[in-house]
């Protein structure tokens, strides 16, 4: 009944795995630029003698749903949104990462940053003089009106990225990595839109209907584990019998 339980348990141990993560993305339904998770399983046959007839549940790293959220008008200069496929590149410590959210913010000493991360531009983190209104042309360029008026003056370009499928995985923190810490380079393909946040691509329907049906498949193998022991107590009472 071994094989029967450690099959069951493997099977539980995921649907609570994919549970959380399902859970994660309920948490982050109204969260800007948040990009979906999804759980990854794969079967693990066990090395011996004989034939490969035990199996086990053996979960994989989570994958990402990439496909683009709904774009949110604001009216904030400071706001932008990618429209289709890209990233805007912002600096967390010694490394580049890359984010879809947009609700930018500047520090008291001029730094334009997205949730406390620095948005890198063509020469590093883009620090801005003072203005008095800011356009961000669609292809990241930021436009400066001095506070007393007059001619715009360029204050940098935000760096625009448009990553290969595979190139970018989520990390703890929220952002998305190159492999090995590289940097990506910039697209010329990639297009803002001023005035507009992306919402997550989370549909609440569709995550509330997975978790139930983890629920039901997390319940199903703990009543398999109860039905393992159940038939080791009989065969125990059997063999003590004879």
């Amino acid at each position: 009944m071994d094989r029967l339980l450690y099959t069951a348990m493997s099977g539980a141990q995921h649907s609570m795995m994919a549970q959380s993560i399902r859970a994660n993305n309920l948490a982050n339904a109204n969260t800007q630029g948040f990009r979906a998770d999804y759980e990854q399983a794969s079967a693990h046959f066990l090395a011996g003698d004989g034939l490969r007839t035990r199996a086990l549940a053996q979960s994989q790293p989570a994958g990402t749903n990439m496909a683009p959220g709904p774009l949110q008008p604001t009216g904030r200069d400071l706001d932008i949104a990618v429209q289709g496929e890209g990233f805007i590149a912002v600096q967390n410590g010694e490394q580049e990462a890359y984010t879809r959210a947009g609700n930018m913010l500047i520090s008291p000493e001029g730094a334009l940053t997205i949730n406390g991360y620095p948005v890198v531009g063509d020469g590093g983190p883009l620090v801005l003089p003072e203005f008095s209104k800011m356009e961000i042309g669609a292809d990241g360029t930021l436009s400066l009106i001095p506070p007393g008026g007059g001619a715009q003056v360029e204050g940098g370009r935000i760096k625009l990225v448009l990553p290969q499928a595979g190139d970018l995985k989520k990390g703890l923190d929220g952002l998305f990595h190159a492999e090995q810490g590289r940097q990506l380079e910039q697209d010329d393909e990639v297009v803002l839109k001023q005035g507009y946040l992306e919402g997550a691509n989370v549909n609440v329907v569709e995550e509330m209907v997975h978790t139930m049906a983890l629920g039901r498949q997390f319940e199903l193998q703990v009543n398999v584990m109860k039905a393992a022991d159940d038939q080791a107590r009989a065969g125990g009472r059997l063999i003590r019998g004879s």
